[in-house]
């Protein structure tokens, strides 16, 4: 119960501020972009983006978007709210990390009381941006990242890339989506 009490909380919140005109935009304060014929999680060649960002107090990372590739994110000041397209609500403080998962939408805001600063990596295809806004700002959730997020009709909730016909289509888009698959050694000194 105090769970569901907190994003209703939080989703309210989110809510009064757009509604406001309270949500404008981060800061990037840092940004360095570099290019690697082969990179392991990519599978091949990529475009690697270190970039630090700072979202002041009441404000907005930005629209709905999402990443081609991936994204790793590191909250050094402050926190960070993250409102996933199928809606989801985290909050991330001073010292977490999270994963922004690859082509899923979400949004992001600061709804602290002080500036949120974090450090981002992407990892993606090169000659794509690191971000793809929804045009209009519409409202999607997708893509689905696991078979368990189709399953009890789950299926029906996806908008993005497309709706789904039924839970086989899917599923069949989760287990044929293209992956990294990505060898580890044992650790010798376990």
């Amino acid at each position: 119960m105090h769970a569901n009490r907190s994003r209703i909380i939080v989703a309210l919140a989110i809510g009064a501020a757009v509604s406001a005109g309270a949500a404008y935009a981060a800061i990037t304060t840092f940004r360095q972009d570099g290019l690697s014929d082969y990179i392991g999680l990519q599978g091949g060649p990529a475009q690697v983006t270190a970039r630090t960002l700072t979202t002041p107090v009441g404000e907005t990372t930005g629209a709905w978007h999402y990443h081609p590739g991936r994204a790793y994110n590191v909250v050094t000041q402050g926190t960070i709210t993250i409102e996933d397209g199928c809606g989801q609500v985290n909050q991330y403080s001073a010292g977490q990390a999270f994963e922004t998962s690859e082509g899923r939408v979400h949004r992001a805001y600061n709804l602290g009381s002080e500036d949120a600063k974090e450090y981002n990596m992407f990892v993606g295809p090169q000659g794509r941006p690191i971000g793809v806004n929804i045009p209009n700002n519409e409202h999607r959730c997708g893509p689905p990242s696991t078979v368990e997020e189709c399953k009890h009709s789950g299926w029906t909730t996806f908008t993005h890339p497309a709706p789904f016909d039924n839970q086989g289509a899917c599923m069949a888009y989760v287990n044929h989506r293209e992956r990294v698959t990505l060898l580890v050694p044992e650790d010798p000194f376990r």
